[in-house]
């Protein structure tokens, strides 16, 4: 099942967190999230996944982001819709929090190829580029993380038409959940043959990428340029 969903819709899904309720929502520290509420089921459903593999075109993953990064893009470079200064830091909170699946007893495994631009595009500005860039170095040593960085001189890929990530869940049956941004809602895949054509582009393009030694060490380049 594949469905578009405004932020305020209910989804129902087989790999439901655990202790979900109706509709797939779950109760847990994400609760006070400021965000739309399609960003906050998917932040639920972060939470409940044992990997995830994320592509993307223009920014860092949320999970990899600073706190100044994440802070430039919600206080007004066309991303983020806020502007109340203590709702931003709100914003910047979960994103940190969301972190935390990175390290502790159950560590999220993540895979995440990135298309170059989004280590060039200098959000916040230098400084903070930097930083971000320096933080990708730190998370890069991490061994339940994999980082992939497709090049410009690569051209045309699988992926060109937009970001998503996919959600996996050690749960008995349960299929991969795809998540994609649109311009007005979140799509949903929920389906193994629909989520399994999504696998196929992640990994074609995974597959044109660096690896991940060569991925530090342009990661490392940028960051002298900058």
């Amino acid at each position: 099942m594949t469905r578009a969903t405004s932020p305020a819709a209910p989804i129902r899904r087989r790999a439901a967190p655990p202790g979900a309720g109706r509709g797939g929502r779950c109760a847990g520290w994400w609760q006070d999230s400021p965000h739309p509420g399609a960003l906050t089921e998917y932040i639920a459903m972060e939470d409940a996944a044992s990997r995830v593999r994320t592509w993307q075109l223009s920014l860092v993953p949320g999970l990899f982001q600073t706190p100044e990064y994440a802070r430039a893009l919600a206080v007004g470079e066309g991303v983020g819709p806020w502007e109340d200064p203590a709702e931003i830091e709100r914003v910047v909170d979960i994103r940190m929090r969301r972190q935390n699946r990175l390290t502790g007893e159950r560590p999220l495994k993540v895979y995440a190829v990135v298309w170059e631009a989004a280590l060039r595009q200098l959000i916040g500005g230098s400084a903070t580029m930097r930083g971000q860039l320096e933080r990708l170095l730190e998370i890069a040593e991490l061994e339940n993380v994999r980082l992939q960085v497709l090049p410009f001189h690569v051209g045309g890929h699988p992926c060109v038409t937009g970001p998503f990530t996919i959600l996996s869940f050690n749960e008995d049956e349960a299929v991969d959940v795809v998540q994609a941004d649109t311009i007005a809602s979140s799509v949903w895949v929920e389906n193994e043959a629909a989520s399994s054509a999504y696998s196929d582009l992640f990994d074609r393009t995974a597959r044109r990428s660096l690896a991940q030694r060569d991925s530090i060490q342009l990661i490392e380049a940028i960051r002298q340029e900058i």
